[in-house]
């Protein structure tokens, strides 16, 4: 059984503008930025979380970096104002 797309959050505080840029680069190919620097996406748990090592190598001391698994209770407890809209689940895309 494939395991279930949840909704993943990626947020970051990072101090140097080049880091950040590419950090926001790789997030802007596969998640929908929501603020500067917080990003949402649907997917595995397992895919955020290798993002997250990746995104993790190229921080430095004193940067964040954060991932949310966001279920699906708690999806339906969220709201959100304004644009972007909330991902849904899809079962399939157009391309």
């Amino acid at each position: 059984m494939p395991r279930a797309a949840r909704l993943m959050v990626f947020c970051y505080d990072i101090s140097a503008d080049g880091i950040r840029g590419r950090v926001a680069k790789r997030l802007e190919k596969v998640a929908v930025r929501v603020q500067k620097s917080v990003f949402e996406a649907r997917m595995t748990a397992e895919r955020a979380y290798r993002l997250g090592d990746e995104l993790a190598g190229l921080i430095e001391a004193g940067d964040s970096l954060r991932v949310y698994a966001i279920d699906a209770g708690a999806l339906r407890a969220s709201r959100a104002w304004g644009a972007p809209p909330l991902p849904t689940p899809r079962d399939s895309w157009i391309v």
